[in-house]
Parts: C-alpha cells; structure tokens; sequence
C-alpha cells in the first residue's frame, strides 16, 4: 500500500506532542491548564434558546456559503469594526471554524506555479499549524519567517530575498499574534499591502484575537487595503466566535475578501465543505450582531492582563501583550521547563518549539512557553505564582 509523502515529515501536532512529554509522569500538585487556547468565559445564555428555536433546521441540508441571515450578519460585523461595506452575496463565505478556512483557501487560490516556479507561501515563526499544512496541501513551499522580539514578534516579509518575494503566492499573518499578543500596525499592513501589490500575492489575515484586547482595537487589513485602494482580491479576512464570544464549539468562522475570491472559495466548498447546520446558522448571526458580550468578555481579559502584570513584574524579559490571551515568557529551554512545572508543581503550559520551525538553536520558539488565560482568574492568578516561583525566583 503506498501513501503520499508530502505529510511524512510533518512533526507531531503539538498538543499530543505535549501528552508524550507529560502524561508518563505524574504532576506535583493539583493540576492546572494553560495549554491550550479553548477559552473558558461564559457565552450568552441565549443561544441555545436561539439553537432550539430553530431546531427543526437540523432535517434539512444547511446553505453550504451561510444562510442570508448570516451572511447580512457577517457583514454588519465587518461594517462596524473595520469601516468597510461589504456585499453578503458575493464578498463573505460562513465557515466552520478558521481553520477550515485557512486551509482552503489555500487549496482555492494557490497557483500551481508562481513566475514559472514552484510557488512559495509564507508563515510567521511561530505559527498556527494549519497555514503549514495548507502550503504543503498545494505543493509550495513554505518559508517560515522568524516574528521575534528584534521584528516586534511579527514577520519581516520586507526583508525577504527578491527570489523568494518573486516567487511568493500567498502570506499569511496573524494579528494579533498567536502566540506573543502583537498587534500590526497600520503602517504595517501598508508596507505588506504594498509589498504585495509590488510582487503580486495574497494576504491571508489571520484576525481571530481581534476582539481581546488591552486598549485600542487592533486595525484590521482590510481597513488598510481600503484606505490605500488596493486591488480587492488583495487581502482575505478570518475570523469566528471562537474567541470572540467564547463558542468555540459552535465552529462559526468567516471569510471575507473580493468577489473573485469568495467565488473560487465557494466552489471549492461546494464539493468539498462541511456547513454549520442551520440552527447553528441561525445562532451565529445573533451572535454576530450582537456586541455587549464582547465587551463584557474583553473586560475580563483585561482584568486578566492587570494580574498577569502584576504576577510578573519586575522579570526579566516579560512581556506585556497587546492582546489576544496567550503569554509568550522566556526561558532557557521551553520544553524542559514545562516538564519541570508539570513535574513540580502540576501546572501544564506548552513548549514555544512546538508551534515553530527550526533546527535546535534555531527554532525562534525553543526559549518560550505559551502560557492561556483561559482559566477562571483565581485560578489563573494561583497558576501564574506557582509558574513564577517555580521557574524565576
């Protein structure tokens, strides 16, 4: 029996990576979960009597690019965050989380050849893993750019040799960033919309942290491209409720951009999707439309960021993120301190080098650990003492 080679290297996801590192040894105390980004706030108590409401839904087949209802939603969102007016038919697509998304839209757009060459598509070091997986899913070749301190934790495409910028297809970015909490500028985005336009690729912007965040919302791309009259088909918006409004398990993700775009996008879905079904539909474009929640859940994020400030001030190399709800904190080596926490106190966080690329001593994550607040904060405060005193004092 013979199976494809293209996913033979590709290193253990990074969550079952950690049970290997983990689970065959027992904690030192009671446990505590800062793994893994499945946020833990209460979502609004009406949306499972919206889902009920529309139960009889669950008989039919669901619209496969998101009922109208949810789509006007979508774009009502996108018209009063980011100041840009969108048309439901034929510039969104609802999706079944980002993930999905992210991923094919790679599968959608990714030309087979670039200038005459095999294309390349560019991920931020770190990364989320599915923008790996999709440029290898299309036979390119990804260039992992290092998003450390020296470049503000996010990717210096700019930078990049004219042999790879002649040859890129697709970028991909994460503002704000999973998982050091930076946020692009609007001077940012104009210089990679620029560059973009300048060497004729795609955007794929990643903004599923949009809504946490300390001060000031974040800019959007999309915004941006706007403001400087960019080609539409230019840049793609992502985003869900996952974080947003604490569904994760909802899987209501968006994906927005030019009509030609969306098109390529739907009709791959077309063959190949999985649709939310229609009570759920019905569901997300309450949610959508709907804002109080959200600024309730970012005020406990907030909150959240004060303690973490609190907990660690005065280390050396914190810091503070501008968003989202991960800590990105130095170490000497990610992994054998989350074995060490795990071994001595029972508290669970993830190794930097296992969301980035790059040999030992060359891996931009290897002197990290990511760190959630997702738990409730009294025990998210006890957990970040006892990482604290455990691994810096």
């Amino acid at each position: 029996m013979n199976f494809p080679e293209r996913f033979s290297n590709l290193p253990e996801y990074a969550f079952p990576r950690l049970r290997t590192l983990l689970d065959h040894h027992q904690p030192g105390g009671d446990v505590i979960h800062m793994t893994i980004g499945a946020p833990m706030h209460d979502f609004p108590s009406w949306v499972t009597d919206v889902i009920m409401e529309n139960a009889a839904g669950f008989r039919s087949y669901p619209p496969n690019e998101g009922s109208p209802e949810l789509r006007s939603a979508i774009t009502g969102w996108i018209d009063r965050r980011y100041g840009v007016t969108l048309d439901p038919e034929t510039n969104v697509m609802a999706l079944n989380g980002t993930r999905e998304g992210l991923y094919n839209a790679a599968m959608a757009l990714c030309p087979e050849q670039k200038n005459g060459q095999k294309p390349v598509v560019l991920c931020p070091n770190p990364f989320y893993q599915v923008y790996m997986v999709a440029a290898i899913s299309v036979v390119a070749e990804p260039v992992f750019v290092p998003a450390t301190a020296a470049t503000g934790h996010l990717p210096d495409y700019a930078g990049l040799p004219e042999d790879v910028l002649s040859r890129t297809a697709v970028a991909y970015v994460c503002s704000p960033a999973n998982p050091q909490g930076a946020v692009a500028s609007r001077a940012y985005w104009a210089e990679l919309i620029g560059l973009a336009e300048k060497y004729d690729f795609r955007i794929f912007a990643d903004e599923c942290y949009s809504e946490i965040y300390r001060s000031a919302a974040p800019i959007g791309a999309l915004t941006v491209a706007q403001e400087l009259g960019a080609d539409p088909e230019r840049v793609t918006l992502f985003n869900s409720l996952s974080k947003r409004s604490n569904l994760a398990g909802l899987r209501s993700g968006l994906i927005a951009g030019g009509p030609e775009t969306i098109r390529r996008v739907k009709q791959l879905r077309s063959y190949a999707g999985a649709p939310l079904s229609a009570p759920l539909q019905a569901a997300a474009a309450k949610v959508w439309a709907d804002e109080v929640h959200v600024a309730e859940n970012r005020a406990l994020y907030q909150e959240k960021y004060t303690i973490a400030d609190e907990v660690f001030a005065g280390i050396q190399g914190y810091m503070p993120p501008e968003a989202g709800f991960f800590l990105w904190l130095p170490v000497e080596n990610g992994e054998e301190i989350a074995l060490k926490l795990w071994q001595q106190t029972g508290v669970r966080v993830l190794p930097g080098a296992y969301l980035s690329q790059g040999d030992p001593g060359q891996n931009p994550g290897e002197q990290f650990i990511r760190v959630a607040m997702v738990a409730p904060k009294t025990q998210m405060r006890q957990g970040l003492i006892t990482l604290r005193d455990c691994i810096y004092l």
